[in-house]
């Protein structure tokens, strides 16, 4: 009971991020998990919110660096290969790159019909393995056999099944 109660307190400071700094021992001895800590800004590519609250790349090489102090004069001393690449520093994808339709529906579908495929293997083992063999009540010469009788004997003769039939010209009503 102590352990549940100490395992809950320590998810609770963790939501208060007062212990994201490091993965605390319950207890029993269970690790429990780091959580991402959401109180610091983080990147992220979304088509909803350009600009992310943070640059993609947040430690800079010495020629990221160079390039970052080459920014600062005139872009037009910067060939296209250089801006792409102060691009890079800030951003992951371009738009064009988030809008770019990829093939993952392939693997969707293939993945769907696998599953169905698989599971028709499955009802047709049944068909032939579990369920018994079809009864001779669902054969068409016994329902008409059937329907003979119930009109014999006049079942339900004013709103049911004799109701629909001509006992004189001994055929169905139209």
């Amino acid at each position: 009971m102590f352990g549940i109660s100490v395992f809950r307190g320590t998810n609770l400071l963790r939501a208060r991020g007062l212990l994201s700094v490091a993965s605390v021992r319950a207890a029993h001895g269970h690790e429990v998990a780091k959580g991402e800590d959401l109180s610091v800004p983080m990147y992220s590519d979304r088509k909803d919110t350009p600009f992310p609250d943070v640059p993609y790349v947040r430690s800079l090489s010495a020629e990221q660096l160079a390039l970052k102090e080459k920014e600062k004069s005139s872009w037009m001393k910067l060939s296209n290969e250089e801006k792409v690449a102060l691009y890079r520093i800030t951003f992951h994808q371009s738009y064009a790159e988030m809008h770019r339709k990829t093939n993952e529906w392939k693997t969707v579908l293939g993945t769907v019909f696998i599953f169905i495929g698989f599971t028709g293997l499955i009802i047709w083992w049944q068909r032939i393995y579990v369920y018994p063999p079809q009864l001779h009540t669902f054969e068409e010469e016994w329902q008409k056999k059937q329907a003979k009788r119930m009109l014999d004997m006049r079942i339900n003769p004013i709103e049911g099944f004799a109701s629909k039939w001509d006992y004189e010209k001994n055929e169905w009503k139209k």
